[in-house]
């Protein structure tokens, strides 16, 4: 039974590779696998810092991207912002700055998906969501220092805020705004986004300056609870986080969520 402000936690951090819990996605997993049989085609594993204090939570593998790679936004063009915006804010080691993203060290973040199997058309079903959500809420639970939830798309807030036991009338999904809620090892940011897909990238819904300013708005929230990176983060307005953070607020991030942007 799910408990608000608890985490429901019954399986481990990540499923096995060869999860059997699906019969849809093990078929098409299957399929994958015959018609590539190089590419990792199994359920996704999270990658990040054991220490992340933000938990990035996107909607689920790729078919050509992490279902090829084995590393979540890795190998399409869903993880080209996504990664460059982590640069910018310092969120991956400084040496890695050329790096290809697949290989670079994060820094106080760990990335996953709401569901770890690549599922057909991108389009995971009600069940197949629920049926991933122990392994969310597991990997919630098991990051000690977590204080700041980014998710990406209104699949992946949801089923973030179920994980953690909170209604969804006390967090709608808009992009850019901030709430708070109780997490395992202390409170927690919640920060819905629009997804950075190649459909949003593409039609605008997101722009690298939104994104930024989610990120920044982000920086902001962790200051406050005393858990910045040491140093700070990097790339930051001579406006400073706030300013931008309102400033996208004010603007486009708001508006209405067309059919299937948010996810």
């Amino acid at each position: 039974m799910m408990v608000t402000g608890a985490v429901i936690q019954s399986a481990p951090s990540d499923p096995p590779i060869d999860c059997q819990n699906c019969r849809r996605l093990v078929d098409y997993r299957a399929e994958n696998a015959a018609a590539e049989p190089n590419w990792f085609n199994g359920a996704v594993p999270s990658r990040g810092d054991p220490e992340a204090r933000l938990l990035i939570i996107g909607l689920a593998p790729g078919r050509q991207g992490a279902n090829r790679t084995g590393r979540p936004f890795t190998g399409d063009a869903s993880g080209a912002l996504l990664y460059a915006t982590l640069r910018k804010h310092g969120w991956t080691a400084p040496a890695d700055a050329a790096v290809a993203d697949q290989d670079c060290r994060l820094n106080g973040v760990t990335i996953t998906n709401a569901v770890r199997c690549a599922p057909p058309n991108n389009n995971p079903t009600a069940a197949e969501i629920a049926a991933c959500r122990p392994h969310l809420a597991a990997q919630i639970a098991n990051l000690p220092k977590l204080r700041a939830i980014l998710t990406l798309g209104r699949i992946a807030h949801e089923s973030t805020l179920r994980a953690l036991g909170e209604r969804l009338r006390d967090h709608p999904f808009t992009h850019g705004a901030q709430s708070m809620a109780a997490g395992p090892n202390g409170p927690l940011t919640i920060a819905p986004s629009y997804h950075c897909s190649r459909y949003n990238t593409n039609t605008g819904r997101l722009t690298p300056q939104m994104f930024d300013a989610v990120f920044a708005g982000l920086a902001t929230a962790l200051d406050r609870s005393g858990d910045a990176r040491a140093g700070g983060p990097s790339g930051r307005d001579p406006q400073g986080p706030g300013a931008r953070y309102r400033s996208a607020l004010s603007d486009a991030a708001l508006r209405p969520v067309p059919t299937g942007a948010a996810r």
